[in-house]
């Protein structure tokens, strides 16, 4: 089947269980205090856009973007382990990057985890770079700051 990208609460079933899975991720990486998550709740706010990715009615990913006024945020970027290499993750940045453009936001910034590879080099492969930390977020050890210009 093929791959569709749609914006949609996070506040959904199918929200909720990739939430719930991409939380289970980084825990299984990372102690609680070098994890900075977002909940469904928070992610459901007037200046947060969230995608999810599915083959059919199967949820395989998701993503959102914050607009924080002068740049966005990545948050969330998660797919299924049954769904990875499949472009899903691809699918879904270029969604959220195609949106940051349309609402005129010159740039996309996230944080990301040291220990997360397969993360920092699709990000790498997608044209984003290190930076220093923004907005809330101070130095931390285990994290990686990156972003890319529209």
């Amino acid at each position: 089947m093929p791959l569709t990208i749609t914006a949609e609460s996070p506040q959904t079933q199918d929200a909720h269980d990739l939430i719930a899975g991409s939380e289970q991720a980084l825990r299984a990486v990372y102690s609680a205090d070098e994890c900075f998550t977002f909940t469904a709740r928070e992610l459901d706010a007037p200046n947060i856009t969230f995608w999810v990715a599915r083959s059919g009615t199967t949820p395989l990913g998701c993503v959102a973007l914050v607009d924080c006024g002068t740049y966005g945020e990545v948050k969330r970027l998660f797919v299924t382990p049954n769904a990875r290499g499949t472009g899903a993750a691809h699918a879904l940045m270029s969604a959220l990057e195609t949106h940051a453009t349309a609402l005129g936001l010159p740039s996309v910034k996230l944080e990301t985890g040291d220990k997360l590879v397969a993360a920092v080099k699709l990000y790498h492969k997608l044209g984003y770079r290190e930076c220093g930390p923004f907005g809330a977020y101070g130095l931390h050890p285990a994290s990686l700051f990156m972003a890319k210009t529209l």
